[in-house]
This record gives C-alpha cells, structure tokens and sequence, in this order.
C-alpha cells in the first residue's frame, strides 16, 4: 500500500503507541482519522495533526465505535485502512483471577476490535488493510498474565481466518505481535501486580515496523529471538 495519500482510521489514537502511529502515518502523507477515549487528548492529537477528522469514542461501547468509524469514512471519503491500537492489561494467578476483569480484558482487547472491524469494512476499499495489535504473549503465554496472553491470542487467530476471509478484496491484515512496550500500560494495570518484565522494546521500532508492513502487504510482525528485532513477514 502507498501510504501518501491513503485514508486511514487509527482507533486507540490517546494511547502512547496509538498516538505515535497517527503521528507516523501522517508524516508518512496518509489523511488520519482519529478515535480514542479521551476526548481532551483526542482533540489536541487531532489540532497537532493538521486538523484531522477525530470522534471519541470508548472501545467497548460498540455503538459509539460504529459513530466513530462512519465518521472518519465520511470525513475521509472512505477507507484505505483501519489501525487498532486498543489495549489493557491485568496480572495474577489464573486460579485467582477476577471473573469481571477478564471479561473487561476480552471486552477491550478482543472483542472491540472484531466489532471496529465489522463496522470498517463495507467502507474499506479493496486492496486495503486491516492492523491489529496482539502481542507477543499470543505465541509465548506469560506466567501471571494468563488471561491477558488468552485474549492476545484470541485476537491473533482471528485475524488469521479475516486474513484468509478477505483475500478475495486483496485486503492485508497485518497482526502485529511485539514484545513488550514501554506504553505506560502496566502502570494502568486493570488488576495485580506485574511480573518481572524486559526492558520495554523501542516503541519507534514497532511504529516503523507497521508502516513497512503496511506498505508491503505483510502478514505479521514478529520479534526474532537471535536477533532481538523485530521482523516482518
């Protein structure tokens, strides 16, 4: 995908990496729509950027996110392609966790984006694109984050099946799988306490990472474990 030019909705945009690849995208030429919870940073990312189209709207509130989305198609004449940067994350035993957070851990982190991407595709021109954020722990399931790493890789494999499901539209879904990122995210931590983490990986990495990925069509991004990078394929 040419990235100039395309019209491209980042859902997330008030989060740290959401926010950095609204930034990217649009340094990289694309027109950026932007949704993302909170209102206040949502409007100034918008004004930073040039004035960008901008609908608030909470992840799992899925009407709200179908305002979103036919905002942005609307603003911008149609889709090129839809990045969803929504994430949260608990930590404890599996035994001990709280049914009520892991219900809100697969409300945001995997049920939301199903539904944003529902509501983006009859607006999403064929030959687009589709990214969504997993994380490594999809492949690589982490003690004390049991269900968190349950809902990364459920969402991972249901981009599988869309990836498949839409190869008749020539439209890429690009699921992107770091490792873990410096976003501020475990300081808002939805419960426990987390458990002895690496250094978070270079969020610029992942940012750049996406836009090559988008621009060749890629499946996944991955970390290679011998030459701790990340990869795209």
């Amino acid at each position: 995908m040419e990235l100039a030019g395309a019209r491209v909705l980042v859902a997330g945009a008030t989060g740290a990496l959401g926010g950095d690849l609204a930034r990217a995208l649009a340094g990289a030429g694309a027109r950026v729509a932007l949704s993302g919870r909170d209102d206040g940073r949502l409007q100034a990312l918008a004004a930073e950027l040039g004035g960008a189209p901008a609908r608030a709207a909470d992840a799992v509130d899925v009407e709200a996110v179908r305002v979103a989305v036919g905002h942005a198609a609307a603003a911008l004449g149609g889709l090129d392609a839809v990045v969803v940067a929504w994430g949260v994350v608990a930590f404890g035993p599996a035994a001990e966790a709280d049914d009520a957070v892991t219900e809100e851990l697969f409300a945001v982190n995997t049920l939301a984006p199903m539904s944003l991407v529902r509501a983006a595709l009859p607006h999403l021109a064929d030959g687009g694109a589709v990214v969504l954020l997993s994380a490594i722990v999809a492949d690589a399931p982490t003690l004390g984050m049991a269900e968190y790493s349950a809902s990364k890789a459920a969402l991972s494999a249901w981009a599988a099946v869309l990836r498949r499901e839409l190869r008749g539209r020539s439209i890429a879904v690009l699921d992107v799988r770091p490792p873990h990122v410096d976003t501020g995210l475990v300081d808002r931590a939805l419960a426990g306490t987390p458990p002895r983490l690496p250094a978070g990986h270079d969020r610029g990495e992942v940012v750049g990472a996406v836009l090559d990925g988008l621009r060749e069509g890629a499946r996944e991004v991955v970390l290679d474990p011998r030459e701790k990078r990340l990869v795209r394929r």
